[in-house]
């Protein structure tokens, strides 16, 4: 069973995730922050991944904290449900479009942390979002779920479309790369035999 659960509790948030990597996409999400909820729930339904996030953060202060603190449960709760790493395709890449957004992310489960993040936003928000924080999110989630991710916006307009295809990107990728491949299954991925050490 390919599933875990995590609790992040700072003087500044609490956090819990739980997932379930064999899931159905289904979601339930709670951050205080409406578009990283919108963000979170097209994770799941795209990465097929059972997702269930309640978080309670400083939002009088800002957003940042509560983003962050999200992201870093979430790549914990993916590392831990991803177990041993026996039999996972382990490499993906995609290309998503969303209207006249183009994002590429290519994801390595390697254990070893990394971001390469090349998006550019027009503006500071998105509503009250701060678009600074899809990138913050994404660091956090890489160095916790021990993945070397790199995302690249070729082109778009609304960042409302960017971020977006930002998300269902790294969805698809995720979808595609901790699938279990039948004829590896068993084995780690790696000529080393191990992964992350």
């Amino acid at each position: 069973m390919r599933k875990a659960s995590v609790k992040r509790t700072t003087k500044e948030t609490a956090v819990e995730v739980a997932v379930d990597l064999d899931g159905e996409g289904r979601a339930a999400v709670a951050t205080g922050i409406g578009f990283l909820d919108h963000m979170l729930d097209l994770l799941a339904r795209h990465s097929r991944i059972d997702l269930t996030v309640k978080a309670r953060g400083d939002l009088h202060i800002d957003q940042h904290h509560t983003a962050e603190d999200v992201g870093i449960a979430l790549g914990q709760a993916v590392k831990q449900a991803l177990g041993d790493m026996k039999g996972i395709a382990r490499y993906a890449d995609v290309h998503l479009p969303m209207d006249e957004a183009l994002t590429r992310v290519a994801i390595d489960i390697s254990g070893r942390p990394f971001l390469v993040f090349k998006v550019d936003f027009v503006r500071a928000k998105i509503g009250a979002f701060d678009t600074a924080l899809v990138q913050e999110w994404f660091q956090a989630f890489a160095m916790n779920a021990g993945v070397t991710l790199h995302v690249a916006t070729l082109y778009g307009g609304n960042d409302h479309h960017v971020a977006e295809s930002c998300f269902k990107a790294l969805a698809r990728a995720l979808r595609a790369a901790v699938t279990i491949d039948p004829r590896a299954a068993g084995e780690v991925p790696s000529t080393k035999g191990t992964l992350g050490n």
